[in-house]
């Protein structure tokens, strides 16, 4: 089969699946609708048409937890048990790992039943998405924490499904027993989930990790406390400027590779408002600008003149708001309402990572407005946000 030149969602629905066929038929000129449907289900991956329908049928009954319609899926044709809920490999896995995503504890008790074998991918994804009954159900059966199981709740920033590997004893590492390697990935992590973060260091902390006492970290870990300590100290950090290595330190695992510190608008050099924004640590936020940090404090500019921008612009080209977070745009809102000027200018330079188009991108003399005008991959741009920017004066 050719490689797959679509994505297919974690939640096929067939009304659109069909509507794309019918745009693929109109498009390609292919003389039969079994035709483009055939050969979209190849560009998604999918052996054929009658497979994807399957996938839309069965996956919409797991959702909607209807159990009967599994069975009767699942008992007219048996191979199911083994093959991708979705008919295309995926980190859901098969209908009992798919069903244990969304914490459907019956269906699971069914398809154990019917002999699906996946218990310990599906205790995994129980774990990583915090489904704590589901993921007790699956222990029981037999399935038990692989080696590196830590490291799943720690990409989601999912404190119930850590707190649960470790109370039935996994290791906090990953799977070659690296320590730091569950630390490095709650620190740079694609998620934001400032709650869930917290808590996940504070479980790191009661097993034994350090943390160094420097505001960017008091920062990660949500703590106030510490940051107050850390101004009485020293109010100069409200307009202190951070290195990548202090933002994600070595120390701690974390790589020194920038691009892999996930998120949309570069952090490296930024100020702690700047971190703020990013990790989408409101409270935070709130009370740095409360105690006197400039709204538009600026990043450091590297030798190249990359650099400059203040902790606006990402509001703009958003990590939060990839990961579903900061749909009012309060975050620019608060801001803006502090001063940020909505025309500020900066040159900046991006490297996605882990899609499509990795290369790295300049964008000079950009305002936010466009900043997100221009960005290369616009599911990392906040238009709320930039709404919000252009009704307070922001111009391209």
């Amino acid at each position: 089969m050719p490689q797959p030149s679509r994505q297919l969602p974690v939640r096929p629905e067939l009304a659109e699946l069909e509507r794309q066929a019918e745009e693929l038929l109109l498009r390609s000129g292919k003389k039969e609708l079994a035709d483009a449907q055939f050969a979209l289900a190849q560009s998604y991956g999918v052996t054929s048409w009658a497979r994807l329908t399957l996938a839309c049928h069965l996956t919409h009954a797991i959702w909607e937890d209807d159990a009967a319609t599994v069975r009767r899926l699942v008992t007219e044709q048996p191979a199911l048990l083994g093959e991708d809920a979705r008919g295309v490999h995926g980190n859901w896995g098969p209908p009992m790992s798919y069903a244990a995503n969304l914490g459907r504890t019956a269906i699971v008790e069914l398809l154990f039943g019917l002999g699906a074998k996946d218990l310990n991918h599906a205790f995994a994804r129980a774990c990583l998405q915090g489904q704590l009954v589901t993921a007790r159900k699956l222990f029981e059966y037999g399935a038990r924490p692989r080696p590196g199981a830590v490291m799943g709740p720690a990409e989601t920033l999912n404190a119930a499904g850590l707190e649960l590997l470790l109370e039935l004893g996994a290791p906090l590492s990953d799977e070659f027993g690296n320590v730091l390697a569950p630390v490095a990935l709650l620190l740079q992590t694609y998620a934001r989930n400032p709650e869930g973060k917290r808590a996940c260091l504070a479980l790191c902390t009661n097993a034994g990790v350090e943390f160094p006492d420097t505001p960017p970290l008091a920062l990660h870990r949500g703590r106030i406390d510490l940051l107050a300590a850390q101004l009485r100290r020293e109010r100069g950090m409200l307009t202190q400027t951070f290195s990548h290595q202090e933002i994600y330190p070595p120390a701690l695992g974390c790589d020194h590779d920038e691009s892999l510190a996930l998120h949309g608008t570069p952090i490296a050099g930024g100020t702690l408002l700047h971190l703020a924004v990013d990790t989408d640590e409101m409270e935070i936020l709130r009370w740095l600008l409360r105690e006197g940090a400039p709204a538009d404090g600026k990043a450091t500019t590297d030798a190249e003149g990359f650099g400059g921008h203040t902790a606006l612009f990402g509001c703009v080209v958003s990590q939060p708001f990839r990961t579903g977070r900061q749909r009012d745009a309060d975050c620019a809102r608060l801001l803006l309402a502090h001063g940020a000027n909505p025309n500020a200018r900066a040159s900046l330079r991006k490297r996605l990572r882990f899609v499509e188009d990795e290369s790295t991108h300049e964008f000079r003399d950009v305002t936010p407005l466009a900043w997100g005008e221009r960005f290369h991959d616009q599911a990392w741009v906040n238009r709320g946000a930039m709404r919000v920017i252009a009704e307070h004066g922001g111009t391209l």
